[in-house]
């Protein structure tokens, strides 16, 4: 439906689904960005309940379908979300490749792809935000989002992002709406089941791409080893390998942060406690690095606790917390055996 001149054709008359598909009996139809016109899912009611077609709708705004499509297929059709590429569909996945250009394939493919991604956030914004009016302050929008680049992976303050993006707080909130309607990132909520030590209640933003992540952050070039950059990116990149398992596993289990107010913190909680990961873009473990598993061994009653980092050789401590390498974690994870 990108194509104007068929969209516009449906959109007139979304009869003409129905007529092609009962004169060509096709055993399967692909409406890709189904969003652009959301008239002919009444069609598509139709044909699943009057024939033996199935469809694939793809698209990328859920906001809009919400927003204007009166029929939207409820119990007749199942949800699943694309994410970008994962190592397991990567022959060698390039850490330094993934952290910078992302895993979007375009990007992750290409030699530079700075323009790419320049032109993807600039189509995107324009279609998805502008186009549909999901915002009229185009200017605020915009510095919203290099504030989002410069935040994005760290807990959610609307009161901060709401005075660098010259909005009220109200305003940003359905900013971060939009970002999560159209895709674009998610939340991954705290752990408040608090037993001993007071806990921080607040949840971290990410975006859904490490490579749009990068480009969006004005201040950054190059992620380079050893930078803050970095250990963020490779968080990221890990935390979106695990949604994406996750997803297209159909396990249904919580993704959860723990952090203390005095500091420990477990960068992703899986289930209730069943596999606690911390995640360490560095070669090098040392005991400091260990404070928040072992803090929160000692409080719950956890299941496997590993921390995922760059280090060639697995090993395990004495209270049985895992040292393990991005890339064995990975292997590990799409062959089922961490849940």
């Amino acid at each position: 439906m990108l194509d104007t001149s068929l969209s516009a054709e449906f959109s007139v008359r979304p009869s003409l689904l129905r007529e092609r598909a009962l004169a060509l009996n096709p055993e399967l139809v692909v409406v890709d960005e189904v969003q652009k016109v959301p008239v002919i899912l009444e069609e598509v009611h139709w044909l699943l309940e009057n024939t033996g077609v199935k469809f694939i709708l793809c698209g990328s705004s859920a906001r809009k379908l919400r927003r204007t499509a009166r029929n939207l297929l409820g119990g007749r059709a199942v949800e699943y979300h694309l994410f970008p590429l994962t190592s397991a569909e990567l022959h060698d996945p390039d850490l330094e490749k993934i952290l910078n250009h992302g895993l979007l394939p375009v990007h992750y493919l290409v030699k530079n792809p700075e323009p790419l991604l320049k032109s993807y956030l600039n189509t995107y914004i324009k279609e998805e935000i502008i186009d549909e009016s999901l915002t009229r302050n185009i200017p605020s929008f915009s510095r919203f989002m290099q504030v989002v680049g410069l935040t994005h992976g760290r807990q959610l303050n609307y009161a901060n992002v709401a005075r660098e993006s010259g909005v009220s707080a109200s305003t940003v909130r359905n900013y971060y709406q939009i970002l999560k309607d159209t895709l674009l990132g998610f939340e991954l909520e705290p752990w408040r089941r608090k037993k001993k030590r007071r806990l921080v209640e607040t949840a971290k933003f990410f975006l859904f791409d490490p490579g749009v992540a990068n480009f969006l952050n004005p201040e950054l070039g190059a992620v380079t080893q050893g930078s803050d950059s970095y250990g963020r990116a490779f968080e990221h990149f890990l935390i979106n390998e695990i949604r994406a398992y996750s997803s297209y596993r159909g396990i249904d289990v919580p993704l959860r942060y723990w952090r203390t107010s005095s500091g420990f913190e477990v960068d992703l909680i899986i289930g209730d406690m069943d596999v606690c990961l911390e995640f360490k873009s560095g070669k090098k473990i040392h005991n400091t690095d260990l404070r928040g598993l072992r803090a929160l061994k000692e409080e719950h009653n956890t299941g496997r606790t590993v921390i995922i980092c760059r280090s060639s050789e697995p090993r395990r401590t004495e209270d049985g917390i895992e040292i393990m390498h991005w890339s064995r974690f990975c292997s590990l994870l799409w062959k089922r055996e961490f849940f």
